[in-house]
């Protein structure tokens, strides 16, 4: 049986980080400063650009909205909380049921299932 949480993790969590980084790259930063900002490697900003990370999942529009929002913070310089930023964009891709199709796969579900929305 596999959580939620822990499809968050291997699902979510890095199509978050690799769509956020394209953003940040579209926008003007380079690998440098977007590595730095996210917190990891130029190598991994490498990977989520080339599509290597993140790409277990398409994220619907309501994350991709929270992304865009994030990164409007980030170049703007506006003062933010980057783990309820995060919080709040994994929140947006679970409330428009990204997570449903990977549960499924991974776990026995309840054709019922509301663990993302209780």
């Amino acid at each position: 049986m596999k959580a939620p949480c822990e499809l968050v993790v291997w699902y979510v969590l890095p199509a978050i980080k690799s769509d956020l980084a394209k953003e940040l790259i579209s926008r003007g930063m380079s690998q440098k400063e977007v590595a730095s900002v996210m917190g990891v490697t130029e190598a991994a900003v490498s990977q989520y650009l080339k599509g290597k990370r993140g790409k277990k999942i398409e994220l619907k529009e309501n994350a991709k909205a929270a992304i865009s929002e994030f990164a409007d913070k980030i170049i703007s310089g506006e003062k933010h909380n980057p783990y309820k930023e995060i919080c709040r964009i994994c929140e947006a891709a679970k409330s428009d049921k990204t997570l449903c199709g990977p549960h499924k796969e991974a776990s026995i579900v309840p054709n019922d299932c509301d663990a993302c929305f209780t």
